[in-house]
């Protein structure tokens, strides 16, 4: 999975438009290999986005968990610990 994309589901308050498309972007980078597409391939690039956006959306309002939702900040605590563990000199 690329490192970038980040867990969406079940946080308070919940994933923005904004995040969800973020990730969607990332994952279409991910895997067409292009940071950027060219001009030929934007369309397809895009059209793409945007359709993961819409599919990622979809599942998250589908979602359903009887664990209480976890909190932004305590999470990202735990990311930089577990990054300052992974990466310490």
């Amino acid at each position: 999975m690329c490192r970038n994309i980040k867990t969406l589901y079940n946080f308070e308050p919940p994933a923005t438009d904004e995040e969800i498309h973020a990730a969607a972007l990332q994952f279409v980078r991910k895997i067409s290999g292009f940071n950027q597409p060219s001009q030929v391939n934007e369309a397809a690039f895009l059209a793409a986005v945007e359709e993961i956006t819409a599919a990622a959306s979809k599942l998250l309002n589908a979602l359903e968990t009887n664990a209480p939702p976890k909190d932004r900040e305590t999470e990202a605590a735990k990311a930089r610990e577990r990054s300052s563990k992974r990466f310490a000199r």
